[in-house]
C-alpha cells in the first residue's frame, strides 16, 4: 500500500510532543502518500502551517473548531486569512462546524463562528472541513445556505443524513470507527456514499481502528479502515485506497 491519503489528522496535538518528528519522517515509508492537517485554533493553524512547509507530503487547513469558541481571539478571522494567503500549502478552511455534545455549549456563538468561516471560505474560493457532532439539523441548514465545497469529516450520522450531504456535492470522511463492533450506523452510511465522494481519515491521535482501538492513532493505521471500507464496497483494498487518494487530491487541489 503506497497510496494512503489521511485527509484529516492532528499532528500538532500534544499526544505527539515526544516523537512528532520521528513519526512524520517515517510515514511515507509506511505507504502514506499525503496527509492534511486540520486545525482547531489559531495556535493550531500556525503549527500546522509550519509542519506543512517542512514536509513535502503534508498539507494543512486553517480554522477554528467550535469547541474553541470561548477562547478564540477577536481577530481570529484575520489570522486565519493571513495564514491562508501566506502559505500555498494551506488548502482548506477547517476544521469548522458545530458541536453540541457537551453540556453548556453556546449554540448562537457556535453558529456565528461557523458562519463567519463559511463566509471566509466562499470569499477565498476554498473547500471546508466540517465538524458536526449532535448538531445535524443546524449543520445542514448552514451547508444548504452556503453550498460549500468540502467534506463532512469523521462522519457519525445516519444514512439519510449522508444522502443530504451528498446532494450538496460534498465529500464524506470516515475514520477507524468503521472497524468498531458498534459501527452499524456508520457502515450503513458508508454503503450510501458513492466511491467518488468517499474519503478516509484517522482524526489522529484519536479514533484508532481495531486492533489498535484505545491507543494513539497515526496515519499508517488507515490501512485497517480501508480494509473494512473495501469489504463493504466489494472492491479490492488497493483500488479503494487509490480512489480515496484521488478524491483527496481533487478536494485539496493537489496536482
Amino acid at each position: 500500500m503506497n497510496n494512503i491519503f489521511d485527509t484529516h489528522a492532528h499532528y500538532a496535538d500534544h499526544a505527539f510532543d515526544e516523537d512528532r518528528e520521528q513519526i512524520l519522517a517515517s510515514l511515507p515509508e509506511k505507504g502514506v502518500k499525503y496527509v492534511t492537517l486540520a486545525s482547531s485554533s489559531v495556535e493550531d493553524t500556525a503549527e500546522n502551517s509550519e509542519l506543512a512547509q517542512k514536509y513535502d507530503y503534508i498539507y494543512a487547513a486553517a480554522g477554528v473548531h467550535p469547541e474553541s469558541v470561548d477562547t478564540n481571539p477577536a481577530d481570529y478571522l484575520e489570522t486565519v486569512r493571513k495564514a491562508i494567503n501566506e502559505n500555498p500549502k494551506i488548502r482548506a478552511v477547517g476544521e469548522i462546524g458545530l458541536d453540541y455534545h457537551y453540556d453548556g455549549y453556546d449554540r448562537e456563538k457556535q453558529i456565528k463562528l461557523f458562519r463567519e468561516q463559511l463566509e471566509l471560505a466562499r470569499e477565498l474560493d476554498m473547500p471546508v472541513i466540517v465538524h458536526s457532532r449532535d448538531a445535524c439539523e443546524d449543520t445542514l441548514v448552514l451547508l444548504r445556505e452556503f453550498k460549500p465545497k468540502g467534506v463532512v469529516h469523521c462522519f457519525s450520522g445516519s444514512a439519510e443524513t449522508a444522502k443530504e450531504i451528498l446532494k450538496l456535492g460534498m465529500y464524506i470522511g470516515f475514520t477507524g470507527v468503521l472497524t468498531f463492533k458498534n459501527a452499524k450506523k456508520a457502515l450503513r452510511a458508508l454503503a450510501e456514499v458513492p466511491l467518488d465522494r468517499l474519503l478516509l481519515e484517522t482524526d489522529c491521535p484519536y479514533m484508532a481502528p481495531v486492533p489498535f482501538r484505545g491507543k494513539r492513532c497515526d496515519s499508517s493505521m488507515i490501512a485497517y479502515t480501508a480494509q473494512k471500507a473495501a469489504e463493504i464496497k466489494g472492491i479490492p483494498v488497493d483500488e479503494l485506497l487509490e480512489i480515496t487518494c484521488r478524491n483527496g487530491m481533487a478536494l485539496y487541489n493537489i496536482q
